[in-house]
């Protein structure tokens, strides 16, 4: 499993800084924003522990909340938290300096840790677990964990829309229908999860029998390798791993956009990624999850280009981020994918909106698919 961690500890300035927009909170007994309970220490890196008037506070928090681990797949899903990630990284290195954790912006950092997965089976397990209290993850995983755990998540934000891409080495595909009767590689860490159920379902729209594709699951890796070594070839992948691909070798192209066979099909847009948290930090928590959606909708608003960004070269900008977290192998394929990775930040009666649609239609085409039955309104953060 591919990791990377970034960990940084709130400290006394964090809850000023913080909630000095959201209005008083009594502080615990026994400590206050001043005691200091979660500094780090500069000759280890590690947490302090709590001195004995702060016992009522975890080290990793301030009095207004505990600050949340959060985990993002490496593909389109976590791009978005690529500039909250190197927010981070600038936070630990500037703590000996200021003395708390700050951002560029000299914004206080709101977040425990990151963890990078590579597959959406590790986060469900992360967050059944405990193990981390945020995460991204694909739109029907999240759901499906919805249902296995009782309702001990909620999703929080759409932030990914349509990836997916049929990819060929020839000229023969240009509909759907153009897929019968050929072989298809397909990423493995993709089977169950959302490209085979958009797959599937768009497919049948096309009245074609599923079994006239061949479908071969295989890893990224083997899929690179097989088209780039073949004369001919059809797969399908989603960015940045399609546009590293066409990259790579000039005679591949771009056949079908899925996503967009998807909203001609549905006139709907195609939600497939997520940002979830676990109940029980949302109900603890409510400054934390506010503070943390805060950050993150500015660190995808940095990615797409915003007018700060969209001005940068170099060290800093969104295609060297995105690339120095492994969410593509480069700089040149970053800047080629972020247009396509379809960032969005969508909550709220808009995100439950477009998340029912979805859903629906997977739950007519394969109901396990989002956990046998359509999510409860409790499953939508912020939605009376």
């Amino acid at each position: 499993m591919m990791k990377r961690t970034l960990s940084f500890l709130l400290t006394a300035a964090l809850s000023l800084s913080l909630l000095a927009g959201c209005g008083p909170k009594t502080p615990p007994v026994g400590g206050s924003a001043a005691s200091n309970p979660g500094s780090v220490s500069a000759s280890s890196g590690q947490p302090e522990g709590p001195s004995s008037e702060d016992a009522s506070l975890p080290p990793n928090s301030s009095d207004g909340f505990t600050l949340p681990k959060v985990m993002v797949l490496s593909g389109p899903t976590g791009v978005g938290a690529a500039k909250l990630m190197a927010d981070g990284e600038y936070a630990q290195e500037h703590l000996e300096e200021t003395g708390i954790p700050m951002t560029p912006d000299g914004e206080a950092y709101i977040v425990d840790n990151i963890t990078v997965a590579t597959d959406n089976t590790q986060v469900q397990a992360a967050l059944a677990n405990k193990d981390v209290d945020i995460a991204a993850i694909a739109t029907n995983a999240a759901a499906a964990l919805y249902a296995k755990t009782d309702g001990a998540i909620q999703v929080l934000a759409i932030n990914t829309l349509g990836v997916l891409y049929i990819l060929e080495k020839g000229d023969t595909v240009h509909d759907l229908a153009d897929l019968a009767g050929k072989t298809l590689y397909a990423p493995s860490n993709t089977k169950g999860a959302n490209p085979e159920h958009i797959l599937n379902h768009l497919l049948a729209s096309t009245n074609m029998d599923l079994a006239q594709v061949k479908i071969e699951w295989l890893t990224p890796q083997e899929i690179t390798a097989k088209m780039s070594s073949e004369d001919a070839g059809i797969c399908m992948l989603p960015v940045p791993a399609a546009t590293a691909l066409m990259v790579k070798d000039s005679g591949i192209r771009q056949a079908i956009s899925l996503s967009g066979a998807w909203e001609e099909l549905e006139g709907s847009p195609l939600p497939m990624g997520c940002v979830v948290a676990r109940t029980e930090y949302i109900e603890e928590n409510p400054l934390g999850v506010e503070a943390f959606l805060s950050a993150y909708e500015k660190s995808i608003d940095y990615i797409k280009g915003n007018e700060e960004s969209s001005l940068l070269s170099g060290a800093g900008s969104p295609p060297v981020l995105v690339a120095q977290y492994g969410f593509a192998p480069n700089e040149a394929v970053a800047a080629k994918a972020i247009p396509q990775c379809s960032l969005t930040f969508i909550t709220g009666q808009e995100m439950k909106s477009v998340l029912e649609d979805y859903y629906t239609i997977l739950f007519q085409a394969e109901p396990k698919s989002i956990g046998g039955g359509l999510p409860y309104d409790s499953f939508y953060y912020g939605v009376d």
